[in-house]
């Protein structure tokens, strides 16, 4: 029997966790009316979570992550790296 070591990479599973997280947050805000854009650099400059709508968790789901991760991600995925 062979064993092979398997690699995990855990900062791709959390930008992938991230980058889905930024899209329900971004799809409850557009459901409630919001300008979801507006909101979420809102929260991400100031760092207050009330820019965020507490309808379906967005607001519980992006304080699950710090927010510098998150602008990374975003970053990240405009510059199309990693």
């Amino acid at each position: 029997m062979e064993s092979k070591t398997s690699l995990f990479d855990v900062s791709l599973v959390k930008r992938k966790l991230i980058s889905s997280t930024l899209k329900e947050v971004y799809s409850s805000l557009k459901e409630r009316g919001y300008n979801p854009i507006n909101q979420i650099v809102g929260y991400l400059i100031s760092g207050d979570p009330g820019y965020i709508s507490s309808y379906q968790n967005a607001r519980e789901k992006i304080l699950d992550f710090d927010r510098a991760e998150v602008t990374a991600v975003i970053l990240e995925e405009y510059l199309n790296i990693k």
